[in-house]
């Protein structure tokens, strides 16, 4: 399948070898056609290789980033050594040309191909990412023609037109870059976007089986107070508080509750301690594996704890999955100065 880049290299192929063919296409004597040619053949050389070279790049890393990949795609810069051969080609070749064909024959056809050609092949530069050589290219080109035939009759032959095109194809390559990056911009928000969306339908989902699991919880209880209307027995009571503990559980720490640390949590409500628990992050990203581990551990802290006030919180630090804390009173009744004497780091498994 032709793509487009081997159409376009082919049209530059043919433009330039039409223009070379014109520097051949002698209407009158040549004094110095030897140098013609050489001229033509340096040219020719010269620009083709600006055409076909192609330096191997390495493929960009995931980290580069989507914006840097797409302009990578799109760039394939000249080397300077290329660059160079081209400045020199706009330097020699139509003082070359311009000697080679004598005075008299100096605004024939077959001497002014040049200015098409040396504009052709600093088009060629500006498209391979040297816009510096390129202009400079032009400069020497203007320079050259007008020395040798006169600013009028340079700029009515085509240099005009050499110039338009380098400027033309500046624009063109700014407006590709700006569309490139904008595109690779959209990509990222859309990809933002999706993201977002499938947080939030995640956030949805467990939303939904909380509220599941908090009917469950709660639902028996919530039926007996509106049947009884409201007047309920000590066991009842106590159901209804170890109910409301366990739906307080699922909806503040879902990820560090399994039926061991259920039954510890209420083991710990029966004989009367406050129990607080709060996932504040954390456990995010966790296989299944290392959260049982977690909770093993939890468990077994909860079923040795006597406190009075139990805290049981998800830590952000890198080596700490969770902390818990027990408080009981020193002396009559719970105070806000109830004395820790339980304090427990549950580690990361395999943090050091």
């Amino acid at each position: 399948m032709i793509s487009v880049r081997q159409i376009i290299v082919a049209l530059g192929l043919a433009f330039t070898a039409y223009l070379a063919a014109r520097g051949l296409w002698w209407t009158a004597p040549v004094p110095q056609p030897l140098v013609v040619i050489a001229a033509l053949s340096l040219y020719l050389f010269t620009t083709w290789l600006c055409i076909f070279w192609e330096a191997r790049r390495a493929a960009p890393s995931a980290a580069d980033g989507s914006a840097r990949r797409t302009l990578t795609a799109t760039r394939t810069e000249l080397p300077y050594w290329a660059g160079v051969l081209a400045l020199a080609s706009a330097f020699i070749v139509p003082s070359a040309i311009a000697v080679a064909v004598g005075a008299e024959n100096r605004t024939e056809p077959f001497a002014t191909w040049y200015l098409g050609g040396i504009g052709a092949l600093m088009t060629i530069v500006m498209v391979r990412r040297r816009p510096w050589i390129a202009w400079i290219g032009i400069g020497a080109l203007a320079v050259a023609s007008m020395a040798w035939m006169g600013p009028v009759d340079a700029l009515a032959l085509g240099l005009v037109g050499s110039i338009v095109w380098v400027a033309a194809t500046q624009l063109m390559l700014r407006s590709m870059d700006r569309a490139a990056r904008d595109t690779a911009k959209l990509a990222q928000l859309q990809r933002a976007a999706s993201a977002w969306q499938a947080s939030q339908t995640g956030r949805q989902r467990e939303r939904r089986i909380q509220v599941q699991r908090a009917l469950a919880v709660a639902g028996p209880v919530l039926t007996r107070t509106v049947s009884t209307g409201g007047s309920l027995d000590e066991e009842e009571r106590t159901q209804a508080r170890l109910a409301e503990g366990r739906l307080r559980d699922e909806m503040r720490g879902p990820r560090l509750l399994d039926d061991a640390v259920h039954a510890e949590l209420e083991r710990a409500r029966r004989r009367g301690a406050n129990v607080t628990v709060l996932d504040e992050g954390g456990l995010d990203g966790l296989d299944e594996a290392t959260l049982s581990i977690i909770r093993t551990e939890l468990a077994e802290t909860l079923r040795a704890a006597r406190s009075d006030r139990l805290y049981i919180r998800t830590s952000p630090d890198e080596r700490v999955a969770v902390t818990v804390v027990g408080r009981s009173a020193s002396g009559p009744g719970l105070s806000d100065e109830d004395a820790v004497d339980l304090w427990r780091e549950i580690g990361h498994p395999g943090a050091a």
